[in-house]
């Protein structure tokens, strides 16, 4: 009996997210700033070589388990299907009709899908690891985020960028830039007293619910393609305060960094209706009253998680604010560590 376990972070986003979603990057360049947080996607794999039976799936996060005997029970259904999805894509292929090959999937994350953290990419990422432990390949960082962004975007068509399954495979500070078909990713060296300082002055909100990413990148590509002035506009506005947030962080500017977060917040409701609501509004504004310096929803908007950036005499005013108007304040600590796999020892 095999057993692997895997693990892959969940991330923050800073500024430039949007700019990573076709067709703007291939046409114009896109470039992100985030950075990896202490909550994981993990995946645990069972397999016994030369055994039959499929694969049995139990996700936790969803109250699910379901077995796929062959290759054609991968249908999508809404139910499981990122599951599939991998499976169809990294699993030795066999004759349609034969048996599998027996193994057992468990899945769970700390946080849920749909919430602004990069759950669904990051969980991805983390099969991707699984199955390269259990495969023995030798898939650099950037294969296994281009197997995961294959897994989400290509084959099983959910809308959105690439951020996401880079930022889980590599983990820590990074500026990703997304130029026409490649993808760079920049570690930034943050000196310790800068990440210290920054850790402190972030606060996690989650605001309640979470977002329908499908329908809000979808609108926020038609006002692209569309070439609508303001969409256009305040994507190329987003990708140079990326560059700007970088260049602050890197210098060390902490204060500017929470002012550009605002900014880009502003700039982030002009891609599309529905990016924030009223809820979200109203939470973001008592943040501001008591003393928040910036913030934004971290993922593709409508719900799901606010990140705030505090004066640090004032952080536990803003969290008190924040919780009295309805938000959760979540704790984390920066992550400095990408996708992580291992092998447990079998008690058989």
């Amino acid at each position: 009996m095999k057993i692997l376990r895997s693990k892959a972070p969940l991330r923050i986003s800073f500024a430039g997210g949007g700019t990573d979603v076709s067709p703007y990057p291939e046409e114009r360049g896109g470039a992100v700033l985030n950075c990896t947080i202490d909550k994981f996607a993990y995946v645990t794999l069972e397999a016994e070589p030369g055994r039959t039976g499929g694969t049995a799936v139990e996700s936790l996060d969803f109250n699910l388990k379901a077995n796929y005997e062959r290759p054609s029970d991968l249908f999508y259904n809404g139910e499981l299907d990122l599951v599939k999805a991998a499976l169809k894509v990294l699993r030795p292929p066999g004759p349609e009709d034969a048996p599998s090959e027996w193994m057992h999937l468990f899945l769970h994350s700390d946080a849920p899908p749909g919430t602004g953290l990069g759950t669904s990419s990051a969980m991805t990422v983390a099969l991707v690891g699984a199955f390269q432990h259990y495969l023995k390949e030798a898939w650099t960082s950037y294969e296994i985020a281009e197997l995961a962004y294959r897994i989400e975007r290509k084959e099983l068509g959910i809308k959105g960028g690439r951020q996401d399954q880079y930022s889980a495979a590599f983990g820590g500070f990074n500026f990703i830039e997304f130029t026409g078909p490649r993808t760079v990713v920049n570690p930034l060296k943050i000196r310790p007293e800068v990440a210290n300082e920054l850790a402190y002055r972030l606060l996690l909100v989650y605001t309640g619910g979470g977002h329908y990413s499908n329908e809000l990148i979808e609108s926020q590509q038609r006002g692209y393609t569309e070439k609508r002035e303001e969409t256009v506009e305040a994507l190329d506005a987003t990708k140079q305060l990326a560059i700007d947030m970088k260049n602050e962080l890197l210098h060390g500017n902490i204060d500017e960094m929470g002012h550009l977060l605002d900014a880009g917040w502003q700039l982030k409701k002009q891609f599309t209706a529905g990016i924030s609501n009223p809820r979200v509004d109203g939470i973001y504004a008592k943040a501001r009253e008591a003393g928040a310096l910036g913030g934004k929803l971290v993922g593709a908007g409508g719900g799901g998680f606010l990140l705030l950036f505090c004066d640090f005499a004032r952080r536990a005013g803003v969290a008190r604010a924040v919780q009295d108007a309805g938000g959760r304040v979540t704790d984390f600590s920066l992550e400095t560590m990408g996708l992580q796999t291992w092998s447990v020892r079998s008690a058989q």
